[in-house]
């Protein structure tokens, strides 16, 4: 059973790998919203968690098959289910019989390096999540769910389900409008929820590589997103503003909490300064072609 458990997590994460490497070329798209793109990065965080995925004739799995991999028929009615093989090491499935005895010893094996390596970075990632929560409580309320404290850099949102924006000790008062701004939006989108899953969902596939790239990319892009959310309500002259604003705060790396200055700020002062509002044809274009990758992405072999 701990055998089978890694094979298919290994599948798994094979597939995400396949699917965020997609994303990462449809991300060099200049013009694509970031919204959209950190939109998409559900697709790969799907594939981490799901071993299930229905079958399509468009998928890109469908083109894969042909050459390296195949797909494991999980139920078949009014629509067909499978789990995607990429490792192709078993004779039978449910329960799985390898094709060279030695085999089951080697994902046995594995499966114990994965569950204790991955048990340490969840609770690391709990303990960091504690030290912050418990570093912040002393923090002086300003109005609202905002607080100061002199434990920070950088204003930043914390929490989950209570949520609340802390600001450092010596903030400008001249930039506290956009940063306001950025971090509501943060809170709107309830993007530390989804940072929190994203980190548990390396945690549990910290042996991919690519998974700590594509983290930090769906980091980026949300941080990136936020900043369209707040220029969608600036003028000409209030971007030069905000982009002053991002420049007169540090770089906090807590990488679960939504910081002000969390993300590249040459990239993203950059993105602001050449930000323009798009068309509704435009728009519209761009979520016909997310829905197309995700239809394409999501989905397996048939």
């Amino acid at each position: 059973m701990p055998s089978e458990i890694f094979y298919w997590i290994l599948n798994m994460s094979i597939s995400a790998s396949i699917t965020g490497v997609i994303i990462l070329i449809v991300s060099k798209i200049r013009r694509l919203p970031r919204r959209i793109v950190s939109f998409l990065w559900c697709i790969p965080l799907l594939r981490m968690w799901l071993p299930i995925a229905i079958n399509s004739k468009y998928s890109l799995m469908t083109l894969i098959s042909k050459i390296t991999t195949k797909t494991v028929t999980v139920y078949s009615g009014l629509a067909d289910f499978s789990m995607t093989n990429h490792i192709m090491a078993a004779d039978t499935y449910f329960p799985i019989t390898y094709k060279v005895d030695m085999m089951e010893d080697i994902f046995s094996i594995a499966f114990i390096v994965w569950a204790v390596i991955a048990a340490m970075l969840i609770m690391t990632l709990f303990a960091v999540y504690v030290i912050t929560k418990a570093d912040l409580k002393n923090s002086r309320h300003l109005r609202d769910n905002i607080y100061i404290s002199d434990k920070i850099t950088s204003p930043a949102v914390y929490g989950i389900i209570c949520v609340k924006i802390v600001l450092p000790n010596r903030y400008k008062n001249g930039d506290l409008k956009y940063i306001l701004m950025h971090e509501q939006a943060h809170i709107k989108r309830k993007d530390n929820l989804w940072r929190f899953i994203a980190i548990l969902t390396v945690c549990i596939h910290w042996f991919n590589p690519f998974s700590w790239l594509f983290l930090k990319r769906f980091l980026e892009n949300i941080e990136l997103a936020c900043d369209e959310i707040v220029l969608k309500l600036c003028g000409e002259e209030e971007k030069k503003k905000y982009a002053n604003a991002l420049l007169n705060c540090a770089e906090n790396k807590i990488i679960h909490i939504s910081a002000f200055g969390g993300a590249s700020t040459r990239i993203r002062i950059e993105r602001i300064l050449s930000y323009k509002n798009l068309s509704r044809l435009s728009i519209i274009s761009f979520v016909v072609l997310s829905i197309v990758i995700g239809c394409i992405l999501i989905t397996n072999a048939t």
